[in-house]
């Protein structure tokens, strides 16, 4: 089953239009989102939800059409977007008792567990937490109504390196039995790396590229050479080049390989794919 099937997506702002957007994930998967700031990510999972309006395009989030079941999908989705940064005076404890009431399928036993795991302390207000403190407390909340699926937008872009590698733990004990799945924004493309199956890459509004993550780095290769081996057959299809005075490096397709004779290659990270897709403009 289907978990995401987002189609011809479409959102314009002054300056800015996220144009034919598609997303389909299927159950027991991570999708890593990836793309630099203001490609239209944080719009694309904000329109999912409804908390943008899309000007056009169909939703369809766990079988239920976001026109006709908004509420529903509500209660079957999990949205963090980095911590909370609201009612700072207020305790853990009342904000949760307020929020749950919107769940109809609140797991008390559950959330405890989670703040047991994460270390929280509910009498705590939101504005004696750190940042790193305050996601995982929003995080906690995501997955304490049986939520199947979750929506994450730079979840863990105020954690330290031992905490995010906790929360992908999780992340994968959430989706292990098949029937959950996550979409998962980040620029930490190293937590990807761990734990993502799929990838989408958006750019300038437009998905550029969306399959499974072996597939997307293979479709790549890393070169490298001196100047005299920059002819003009190779250069057009070196993405995101770098000349400097020893040589030059780059990207280029995969299928391009055979044009490029004689170079150094390599296999990229996801980071190295985004810097030089990026480093193109």
């Amino acid at each position: 089953m289907k978990l995401i099937d987002v189609h011809n997506l479409c959102k314009k702002y002054p300056g800015f239009e996220l144009k034919d957007v598609h997303l389909s994930l299927d159950e027991g998967y991570i999708m890593g989102f990836i793309g630099r700031n203001g490609a239209g990510k944080t719009t694309t999972i904000k329109s999912i939800l409804n908390i943008v309006h899309p000007d056009s395009g169909s939703i369809c989030i766990n079988g239920y059409v976001l026109e006709k079941d908004e509420l529903t999908i509500r209660n079957t989705v999990g949205f963090v977007s980095g911590g909370i940064d609201f009612y700072p005076r207020t305790k853990l404890k009342k904000l949760t008792g307020v929020t749950k009431r919107f769940y109809s399928e609140w797991d008390e036993p559950r959330y405890k567990s989670l703040l047991e795991r994460f270390e929280i302390d509910d009498n705590k207000k939101v504005k004696e937490l750190s940042a790193g403190m305050k996601v995982k407390y929003s995080i906690a909340v995501a997955l304490s109504h049986n939520a199947r699926l979750l929506l994450l937008d730079e979840p863990t872009s105020g954690l330290d390196p031992a905490a995010r590698d906790d929360l992908l733990y999780l992340f994968q004990e959430f989706i292990e039995d098949g029937k959950h799945s996550i979409l998962f924004s980040t620029h930490i493309t190293s937590d990807l790396e761990k734990c993502a199956d799929y990838i989408t890459y958006i750019k300038n509004g437009k998905i550029l590229v969306s399959s499974d993550k072996d597939s997307f780095k293979q479709s790549y290769i890393l070169v490298s050479g001196k100047k005299s081996q920059l002819t003009a057959d190779i250069e057009p299809h070196i993405i995101g080049i770098h000349k400097h005075d020893l040589g030059f490096e780059g990207m280029i397709h995969a299928e391009d390989k055979a044009l490029a004779g004689g170079l150094e290659f390599s296999q990229p990270a996801l980071d190295d794919i985004m810097v030089h897709i990026e480093r193109r403009s």
